[in-house]
């Protein structure tokens, strides 16, 4: 019989006939395979006989005992599978047993002109001649006495002195403690001898040279296996047969190296690596493997190479993917991979991207889930997911910081099909999603935020396709958080938001509007448009949620239910919505609150980078200038862009006529000036004329708290150079003149040297170090008592545009009326402050009328009536200057006067 084995360069090169040597003196070798593993004969060598192998005990008779090898028998075994294992043979058969038993002789190549193997193994003494059996008129058996006779001779192999003990295993069937020893090889690679493949993934293989025996699993793959069922006989699943032959013609009883990598549960996983290729990539590739995401990630070659093999097999539908359809099979290449930009971030999973076409999409981040909390059902109206749920705001902070208003690349890996509620089933319902990769400068969005601990890897069923194309870069991000303890990992305690949402709240809002007034320009956040003009906002200096207007125009009213039914929108609410969402929605803004409404709801200008939201949709055509922004410094600006709006007759001035100005009738209501005066502290006035003043009904509480807050600091005073300054923060600063601690807000941070300070409570700035500077103690906080320093201009009076003339009015006011007690009264509201008039606490005389009155400033008139009834109880203020000529009057009314003559004064 002729047996063809030859093993070709390749590793995928299938060898046609691979032999198995089972002894020194026992070969099974494999017909031609034809449509599937091909069938075995064991032959065994006449006329010979060598050592027995090492045999273990039957695990069910524990009183036997393990048999060792017999000298001699491992190096004839070895000295066969080198000589023939992948090699062409022929054998003959001579004697055929009643059991099936064959006996032969086996010579190398495709004749018996070929080395014969019997004859090797007793000339090298790894085998005796069974003489018992010996005709004398066989040449051949003749010649294998006398080649015994001369390796006696010889001494070779077994008839060398000592009797061969030294040649005896020491075999290991069991390894005590098998996670030790896999952490002890440090994965690299060990010489081994596969000695048994059980199916195409798992293999028993001998450790060489300490010979442990070891059932060893492919990492990152499954194969399909033959299942054993109850009456003991064996199932295969399909093309495990296959599989399994694909494994042993290419390993079996061959020389290969093995990383262990891993030991979960007492099983060891590893990679079999062969001079001529690694295995588990070869099953994947000609699919008879699928990848095994738990145990994928200890492969130490690189998983995205496991995933490439298997996305070759799938896409050529080869064996087990024979069937395979892809999850976006049926998609175009266009809808599978896109450029759009994020206009939204949903939640921690989700975006709303604006594709190039216009249209609005939702995208779900593939195969991670958000922060979550498991088996809890919240029907308080009051919870609220962003902030109550640990970790969901830092990632939702994470992503809209990352992505928000930037283009990014999509690429869609399944569709997730809708799922319906019922009330036997509780998975809730779902519409359809579409699962993609998004990435952003090359940074996969969903692995950043796993790795930051911010979300988690979905575990999907093994046959479940539907999940990320980089589902294995998910599972080491998480693995690395977990190991780092970042995020929804961290033993630490959660951090907790404590958002107030003084929203349509009307008594908490008048409390935040003096010290959003005060603040000027104040950072935001918009979490939410309801429609062009009306915004929610998210305030983290004050850690507050506000319903915020636009100031200053009309904007047009989307629909909304009402008391007597639905209220039609008008024409262009939803451009005028779409608009402000895709300019603001989720971004970083400044807000200016300059008053509120009767329901809660602030008033004031939003800028975003340089751009004023009111402006902006008044020069697009998407709102009409309200009368209320005459007095903004921002109403030439709306005026001009109105009129360029009206002139195009664009959008809402579409069907724009011009009326006649007769027809234009603005009636106004008739108003009285209220007079309220309370008692105030000055304490600051600033070189612009504006001033500082602490309510004289807190001061007590104001001299209290600076005692406490100082003797808790002398108690424990602050550690030099521990507080790191940052605009906006609220601190204690040592002030400069006293060397006392004083409640301040970071203004500005020029250097560690030079830190712009506001003193909350004096109105008061200076230029420190930020070694006097530290964080304020918890129990001395605004919320404790809010600052007490206000600021306010006068009334009535203009400020002087030359400075040292606006010089001498400070010097007065500064000697008149700094440090002392007076009375207050507001008038009305202003751009940056409120506009009062102040009297002397004594004589209750005007403090502003006095000025007037010394001619050192002018008086401001206005226009409404109930403010002119006001001014006019003051002296003209012509007659007054030019009667004394005093202070700015001395040159006399430069605008009567001739500017020539003006200037020649002065120069005099």
């Amino acid at each position: 019989h002729y047996y063809r084995c030859r093993y070709h360069r390749s590793l995928l090169s299938l060898p046609l006939l691979p032999l198995t040597v089972l002894s020194g003196c026992a070969i099974i070798v494999r017909g031609q395979p034809r449509g599937g593993p091909p069938p075995e004969r064991q032959i065994n060598l006449s006329n010979i006989r060598t050592g027995a192998l090492a045999r273990r005990a039957p695990q069910s008779q524990p009183d036997q005992k393990d048999t060792p090898d017999e000298p001699y028998a491992f190096q004839a075994r070895e000295f066969l599978r080198k000589m023939l294992i992948g090699k062409e043979v022929c054998f003959t058969v001579e004697v055929k047993t009643a059991l099936g038993r064959e006996y032969g002789m086996v010579y190398l190549g495709r004749d018996t002109t070929g080395e014969n193997i019997a004859e090797s193994l007793v000339n090298e003494g790894l085998a005796t001649v069974r003489r018992e059996g010996i005709r004398g008129n066989n040449p051949d058996q003749a010649r294998l006495c006398d080649l015994e006779d001369q390796a006696k001779a010889s001494k070779k192999g077994m008839w060398t002195e000592g009797g061969g003990t030294n040649t005896v295993r020491d075999l290991k069937y069991i390894i005590e403690n098998p996670r030790n020893f896999v952490d002890s090889m440090h994965q690299k690679p060990v010489n081994a001898v596969i000695e048994h493949v059980r199916d195409g993934s798992v293999v028993r293989a001998l450790l060489l040279p300490d010979y442990y025996l070891v059932t060893v699993m492919l990492s990152g793959v499954k194969c399909p296996t033959f299942k054993r069922e109850a009456d003991g006989t064996e199932s295969p699943e399909p093309f495990a047969a296959e599989a399994k032959f694909f494994t042993e013609s290419r390993l079996l009883q061959r020389d290969v190296q093995i990383i262990l990598e891993s030991c979960p549960n007492q099983v060891i996983l590893g990679t079999v690596l062969h001079p001529n290729g690694n295995i588990t990539e070869l099953l994947l590739k000609e699919g008879f493997a699928r990848c095994v995401d738990w145990s994928m990630a200890v492969y130490t070659q690189g998983a995205e190479k496991l995933r490439a093999g298997e996305k070759s097999a799938k896409e050529r539908k080869v064996r087990i993917w024979k069937d395979y359809v892809a999850p976006t099979a049926n998609m175009d290449q266009k809808d599978r991979q896109f450029v759009a930009k994020v206009m939204q971030v949903v939640n921690a999973d989700a975006v709303v991207v604006k594709l190039n076409s216009g249209e609005y999409k939702t995208i779900h981040l593939s195969s991670i889930r958000p922060p979550r909390i498991e088996g809890e059902v919240h029907k308080d109206k009051r919870f609220r997911p962003i902030y109550d749920i640990p970790y969901m705001f830092e990632a939702r902070e994470f992503m809209r910081k990352k992505i928000i208003g930037k283009k990014v690349n999509v690429t869609v890996d399944y569709i997730r099909a809708a799922t319906s509620s019922s009330e036997t089933s509780t998975i809730p319902a779902f519409a359809e999603r579409t699962c993609a990769t998004v990435t952003i400068g090359g940074i996969n969005i969903a692995e950043a935020l796993v790795s930051k601990g911010f979300a988690t890897v979905i575990r999907y069923r093994q046959d479940d396709d539907q999940r990320s194309s980089h589902y294995d870069e998910l599972l080491a991000a998480e693995a690395r958080a977990i190991k780092n303890g970042k995020g929804l990992h961290s033993k630490k305690e959660v951090p907790i938001h404590r958002v107030a949402d003084i929203s349509g709240e009307t008594q908490k809002a008048k409390q935040f509007l003096p010290f959003l007034q005060r603040a000027g320009r104040s950072e935001a956040v918009v979490e939410y448009v309801f429609s062009g003009s009306r915004l929610k906002l998210y305030m983290p200096k004050e850690t507050c949620l506000i319903t915020f207007l636009l100031a200053g125009i009309e904007c047009p009213r989307g629909s909304r239910n009402m008391p007597g039914g639905m209220q039609v929108a008008e024409p262009f609410s939803d451009e005028a919505m779409a608009f402000t969402k895709e300019l603001v929605l989720q971004r970083e803004v400044e807000v200016e609150v300059e008053s509120m409404d009767k329901a809660g709801n602030f008033i004031g200008w939003l800028h975003i980078e340089g751009v004023n939201l009111s402006v902006a949709l008044v020069e697009n055509a998407l709102s009409k200038v309200h009368f209320t922004a005459e007095r903004s410094s921002y109403y030439k600006t709306l005026v001009s862009g109105e009129e360029a709006s009206r002139l195009r007759k664009d959008k809402i001035w579409a069907n724009y006529e011009e009326k006649k100005v007769e027809e234009v009738v603005h009636v106004m209501e008739e108003k009285e000036r209220t007079a309220n005066y309370r008692a105030v502290y000055v304490t600051e006035i600033t070189d612009t004329m504006h001033f500082y003043t602490q309510d004289v009904e807190t001061g007590t509480q104001l001299e209290n708290l600076m005692e406490t807050m100082r003797a808790e600091i002398a108690a424990q005073p602050p550690v030099e150079g521990s507080y790191a300054a940052r605009r906006g923060d609220y601190c204690i600063a040592n002030f400069s003149a006293d060397g006392e601690w004083y409640r301040a807000r970071v203004e500005k941070v020029q250097s560690p040297a030079k830190v712009h300070v506001f003193y909350i409570d004096y109105g008061n700035r200076e230029i420190v170090p930020s070694t006097r500077l530290a964080v304020i103690p918890p129990a001395f906080s605004i919320r404790t008592l809010a600052a007490q320093a206000t600021e306010y201009t006068f009334a009535y009076i203009q400020v002087p545009q030359d400075e040292d003339a606006r010089a001498d009015v400070v010097d007065s006011l500064v000697r008149d009326i700094q440090n002392t007690q007076c009375l207050l009264n507001v008038e009305h509201s202003g751009v940056t402050c409120p506009h009062v008039t102040l009297q002397f606490a004594d004589s209750k005389d005007d403090v502003g009328l006095s000025l007037v009155k010394e001619g050192m400033v002018m008086v401001d008139v206005r226009k409404e009536k109930h403010l002119q009834k006001m001014v006019g109880k003051w002296p003209p203020w012509r007659n007054s200057k030019r009667e004394m000529k005093l202070n700015i009057w001395r040159y006399g009314d430069f605008r009567d006067d001739d500017a020539d003559e003006f200037g020649y004064k002065l120069k005099k």
